[in-house]
This record gives C-alpha cells, sequence and structure tokens, in this order.
C-alpha cells in the first residue's frame, strides 16, 4: 500500500493547537468552534451539532462532521472522539521536543483524547489533498466523555449513516479493543443514630461500624474471570466527638457478563442491607427504622463484545496488515463512548492513539506514534471494502 503523504510539520503543529485549546468536560465550546472552523477549510459537506448539551450540561453538544466521499461503491464509516478532557487541563502550554509531545506546566496534555483528533485531521486533509478515492466518513465529537460517557448517552443514534466505525480512545499504540465491560455504579447510604461520643455514645448506633462490619465481608477486587468490583469513596461525620450518624459509600461492579454483572450487584447490596437489619436497632420508638440502608444502582454503560469476523474488525485487521502494522486485539477492562455506540447498533473498535499516562500531569505522545495512527487510518479508509 503506497504510504500516505502526510505532512508532519503540519500534523505537529495541529496537535500542539488542539492541546493549548481548553476544553475540560463541560466548557468543550472552544474546541468545538475550532473543530468547525477546521473543517469547514477542508470543505466538509455538512457540520452539525445535537442538542445533547441541554440534557448534558454541557456549553456545546456534540458536533458530526460528514463527507460523502467520492467513490460511492465503498461502505460509509465512522470515526469518534471526545472533545473534553480531565483537570487540571485548562492553559495547557506544549513542550515538544522533535519527538515528544508533554505539557510544561502542572497540567494534563490533552493527548486524550486530542491525539485521536489531530489524526482525523490530518487524514481528511490528505485526502483532499490527494483526491484519494474514498467512500463516505462520518466524524463524531462528543462531550462530556470524561465524567459519566454523557455526550455519547444523549447522542440519537439516527444522525449516523454509517453502520460501523472507530473510536480513537485508548493508550498504547497498534492496540484494538474488542470488548468491554458494562458497568454499575452503585451507591450507598447508611443512616445511623448521632451521639456524643464522650458523654453518652451508647446511645447512637455508628454508621462507620455499620459499613466496616459489611466491608469485611464483601469481595473486592477481581471476583471471577469476568468481573470486578470496588469501594472507591467513603464519605461521612461530623467531628471526633459525635458517633457518626451518616456515611456515604461510592462503589462499582464491572462485568464482561450481564448476568454476572447483575448477581455481583445483588449480592453487594444484599451483604450491607443483611448487615443494617440485623444491627441492633435504636431503643426510641421514633427511630424504629434506624439503622437503616439506602442505595442506588445506576447502569453507567452496557457491554461490549465484537466478534472476530465483525465487519469493523476484519476492515482493520485487513488494513493493519496492509500498512505493516502489527496490530494487537485485546479485551479491555474499561468503558468508553464505544460502549455505548455499540449499544445503539454501531459497530464500534476501539483503536489506540500513542497516549501514555493520561489523566496525570506526566502524560506524554511520542509523535511516531501520531504518524503511526494517521498511516493506520488511512489504510483502514482506502483498503478495500
Amino acid at each position: 500500500m503506497t504510504t500516505p503523504p502526510i505532512d508532519t510539520k503540519r500534523l505537529a503543529e495541529t496537535f500542539i493547537r488542539l492541546c493549548e485549546t481548553d476544553s475540560p468536560s463541560r466548557r468543550e465550546g472552544k474546541m468545538a468552534d475550532l473543530l468547525r472552523d477546521v473543517f469547514r477549510k477542508l470543505k466538509a459537506d455538512t457540520i452539525e451539532e445535537d442538542d445533547s448539551a441541554e440534557k448534558t450540561g454541557s456549553e456545546v453538544g456534540n458536533l458530526v462532521v460528514r463527507f460523502k466521499g467520492n467513490d460511492s461503491t465503498k461502505v460509509p464509516l465512522f470515526f469518534s472522539c471526545h472533545m473534553d478532557t480531565v483537570e487540571p487541563g485548562v492553559g495547557v502550554k506544549v513542550h515538544y521536543d522533535g519527538n515528544r509531545f508533554t505539557s510544561v506546566g502542572d497540567t494534563i496534555l490533552g493527548s486524550d483524547d486530542k491525539s485521536g483528533i489531530a489524526a482525523l485531521i490530518e487524514l481528511m486533509t490528505i485526502l483532499g489533498e490527494g483526491k484519494t478515492p474514498h467512500g463516505p466518513i462520518e466524524l463524531i465529537f462528543t462531550t462530556r466523555e470524561e465524567i459519566g460517557l454523557l455526550g455519547a448517552k444523549n447522542f440519537a443514534p439516527e444522525r449516523i449513516h454509517a453502520r460501523y466505525g472507530y473510536a480513537l480512545d485508548t493508550t498504547g499504540i497498534d492496540r484494538i479493543i474488542t470488548g468491554a465491560p458494562a458497568a454499575n455504579r452503585i451507591n450507598l447510604h447508611i443512616h445511623g443514630l448521632a451521639a456524643h461520643a464522650g458523654l453518652n455514645p451508647e446511645q447512637g448506633i455508628s454508621s462507620f461500624c455499620i459499613a466496616a462490619k459489611a466491608i469485611t465481608e464483601l469481595n473486592l477486587g477481581r471476583l471471577d474471570h469476568d468481573s470486578t468490583a470496588n469501594i472507591g469513596r467513603m464519605c461521612g461525620g461530623v467531628a471526633t466527638n459525635i458517633v457518626p450518624a451518616l456515611l456515604t459509600l461510592e462503589g462499582e461492579v464491572r462485568s464482561h457478563s450481564p448476568e454476572k454483572l447483575a448477581m455481583h450487584t445483588d449480592t453487594l447490596i444484599s451483604i450491607f442491607q443483611k448487615t443494617v437489619e440485623t444491627w441492633p436497632r435504636a431503643s426510641e420508638p421514633d427511630q424504629a427504622d434506624i439503622p437503616r440502608l439506602e442505595y442506588e444502582i445506576l447502569p453507567e454503560y452496557p457491554v461490549m463484545a465484537l466478534g472476530e469476523d465483525d465487519p469493523v474488525v476484519t476492515r482493520i485487521r485487513e488494513a493493519g496488515i496492509k500498512a505493516g502494522k502489527n496490530l494487537e486485539f485485546l479485551i479491555a477492562g474499561g468503558g468508553s463512548d464505544a460502549n455505548i455506540f455499540n449499544s445503539y447498533g454501531l459497530s464500534t473498535a476501539i483503536v489506540a492513539t500513542g497516549m501514555n499516562n493520561v489523566h496525570t500531569i506526566d502524560e506524554y505522545l511520542e509523535f511516531k506514534d501520531l504518524v503511526h495512527l494517521t498511516e493506520l487510518l488511512y489504510a483502514v479508509v482506502v483498503s478495500a471494502d
């Protein structure tokens, strides 16, 4: 396959410009404006913003950019990236030594997910410059991926005409994610009874002690081959001299099996329920429901499971061979916009973009990996259907 005519100077400058455009979650407006300007100049056929901002609380909705292509015989494709970044992501300044991009200060770099966006911009630029034959291409840019996949969850799938595509959003390079677990977020509220811890502790019921007993009976971490569970946050108490009346715990269960996800979630809840129900009750009649448990189970994202023969998988596998890439196909442990798109019936594989140490101020991206990614995307677009 012919090597695509990538302008490396332009690609590096594009990536730096993207990273230095602030777009923390909820504040993706500047990035959306930049993308509109870029794709207008690249003669996109349509640039649309959906109405998801009303539901997500973001400055802007998801963007959909369409190129009709010049070969009607090719199957339409879509590519997806998210516009938002984690904090600290305001005032990013990029250091580039010709080989590696890092931030120069106490911020993230933003290669998650601006490495994917930069590669897409360069891809569409070289396709236009070379009049390379390609089918319809749709680009989806979502909001609030980093805090709940909210842009994707509020995206109307009928906006996309392609039936399969690629989300550019994971660490490393030459890695293709074909499976990811479903997840439930679990919020637990244990209600005890406050009392003075020095004068009359006997009259109190410690929500902390109830939680401690329940936690000792839980299985956390790796539950089985498909599943994990974690209690990640606890918040409660007023002062050291007051028996804590309320403790809130936040946790999660993940599994590649929907049946196991439901089972492990039920087990976690039932352990807390049993602990509360068997705890000595408050003595006063008006406090007979103390201790008490309240909980919420919030589905975070559904399972993602692509088969080896799915067109979205075979296309990138064949493109990788033609482009001389040694692709690795993996099952991941986390969720992303791809989980949501797959649940809409849009077959979506996740493509690594070269990002490393994401969500930290030590984040970096090797420029050769950004070039490598762009070459792979070009091969995907021009490969036979």
